[in-house]
C-alpha cells in the first residue's frame, strides 16, 4: 500500500476487524453499477471513497433538471450532458486512485454478458423491471453476485441475490410485469432522501461482499419505510429452477402480451370471476395492490394496499379467510400472492382487465 493510500484510508485501516487486509480487497475489487440516477449517484460516491479502484458505470441517459433534487452528483450546469460522462469526472475528483470505466448506453441482451464478465460484483440501481430481470438473468448465467435496490413512494427495499448459492431476483419475483403494471418515481414522485438512504445500504452490502465482513443480506429482503422509520426483513426462499438460468430472456417486443399468455390466464381470475366469488364468499378479503392514485381513479371496492407496502402492512391482512389480490393486468396480484404465500391460508390473484366485459 502506497503512503498516500495509507493516509487517505487511515480510518478504514484503524478500524477493528477491518484494517489493511480489507482495504486491499477493496482496492482489488471490480464493481459495475448499472444506473447513475437517484440510487447510483450516492452509491458511487461511497464506493469510490471506500477505495474501490475499478468502477464501471452503465447508463444511456442524459441529465435533466428533474433529476437534480436526488441525483446529487449533478448540477444545473450539467443538464443535457450524458450522466456517465459527468459522473465520471465528479467521481475521479473524490479519490485519486480510482479508474472509472464508462458505458454510455443502455443494457440489452446483446451487450450485457460481455460487459458483466469484466466485473466481480454487479449493482442494480435501475428503475424498471425489464432491466432488473435482464440484469438478474445475466448475473445467474455468469455467477455474479447482484446487489439490488428499489424505491417506491416512501418505501425502499434492497437485497443481495445470487450470492453463494442464495436466491436470485426471480426467486422473489418469478415473472416480469408488463409496462402498464409498473410505476416509477417519474410518475409517483419521490422524496430525495429515500434513494440516498437505500444507496448507502447498497454500498455497505458491496463492501461486505468484497471484504467478507459482517452478514451479507442474501436470502433476505430489507424494507424501509421512511415515514415511520420501520425496518422489516422478509426471508426469500431459493427456488432451484430460478438458479439454473442458461439463456437470457427474449427482447421485450418478443414477449407475449398477458392476454396471449395461456399459463397466466389459467391461474388468474377475471373481474367477472372475482365478482362471482365475492358474492358467494362474503368473508373473502379483497385487496387492490395498485398504487393509491390508480385505486382512486377507479376501483371495485375492497382495501387498497400497494404492492410494495404489503409486507409492512401485513397486520391488515386476514390470515384465516381467503385473500383475493387484484391489480390491472394480474402481474402485481401474482407477485403479492408469491410474497405472502406462507403468511395466509388461501390466496387468489385477479385482474381488472377483462376482454369479455363490455
Amino acid at each position: 500500500m502506497l503512503k498516500q493510500e495509507r493516509q487517505y484510508f487511515d480510518r478504514h485501516i484503524k478500524l477493528k476487524d477491518f484494517g489493511e487486509a480489507a482495504q486491499n480487497k477493496l482496492f482489488n475489487a471490480r464493481v459495475l453499477v448499472v444506473g447513475v440516477g437517484g440510487l447510483g449517484c450516492p452509491l458511487l460516491q461511497y464506493l469510490v471513497t471506500a477505495g474501490i479502484k475499478t468502477l464501471g458505470i452503465v447508463d444511456g441517459d442524459n441529465i435533466s433538471a428533474s433529476n437534480l433534487h436526488r441525483q446529487i452528483l449533478y448540477t444545473l450546469q450539467d443538464v443535457g450532458f450524458p450522466k456517465v460522462e459527468i459522473a465520471s469526472k465528479k467521481l475521479m475528483s473524490l479519490q485519486p486512485f480510482v479508474r472509472i470505466e464508462t458505458h454510455n448506453f443502455y443494457l440489452n441482451s446483446q451487450n450485457i454478458l460481455k460487459i458483466f464478465n469484466e466485473y466481480d460484483i454487479i449493482v442494480d440501481g435501475t428503475d424498471n423491471f425489464v432491466t432488473r430481470f435482464l440484469i438478474n438473468d445475466a448475473c445467474v448465467i455468469l455467477g455474479k453476485p447482484l446487489v439490488s435496490g428499489a424505491i417506491n413512494d416512501y418505501t425502499g427495499q434492497l437485497s443481495v441475490f445470487n450470492y453463494k448459492g442464495g436466491p436470485t431476483y426471480r426467486c422473489l419475483f418469478p415473472e416480469e410485469p408488463l409496462d402498464e403494471d409498473c410505476t416509477s418515481c417519474s410518475v409517483n414522485g419521490v422524496l430525495n432522501v429515500l434513494p440516498g438512504l437505500i444507496a448507502l445500504y447498497m454500498a455497505n452490502e458491496v463492501i461486505k461482499i468484497v471484504t467478507d465482513y459482517g452478514e451479507v443480506l442474501s436470502g433476505k429482503l430489507l424494507l424501509i419505510d421512511i415515514q415511520s422509520n420501520h425496518h422489516q426483513i422478509i426471508y426469500i426462499d431459493a427456488i432451484p429452477e430460478h438458479q439454473r438460468i442458461t439463456k437470457l430472456p427474449l427482447a421485450k417486443t418478443e414477449i407475449p402480451s398477458e392476454g396471449e399468455s395461456e399459463e397466466t390466464n389459467k391461474i388468474l381470475l377475471s373481474l367477472r370471476d372475482v365478482q362471482e366469488y365475492l358474492a358467494k364468499n362474503p368473508k373473502t378479503q379483497l385487496i387492490d395492490v395498485r398504487e393509491t392514485w390508480e385505486f382512486d381513479e377507479y376501483n371495485i371496492g375492497g382495501q387498497n394496499i400497494p404492492l410494495f407496502d404489503l409486507v409492512t402492512r401485513k397486520n391488515e391482512i386476514d390470515s384465516v379467510n381467503t385473500i383475493v389480490f387484484l391489480c390491472q393486468t394480474g402481474k402485481r396480484s401474482l407477485y403479492a400472492a408469491h410474497m405472502l404465500k406462507n403468511d395466509v391460508k388461501s390466496i387468489l390473484a385477479a385482474r381488472l382487465n377483462d376482454s369479455s366485459l363490455s
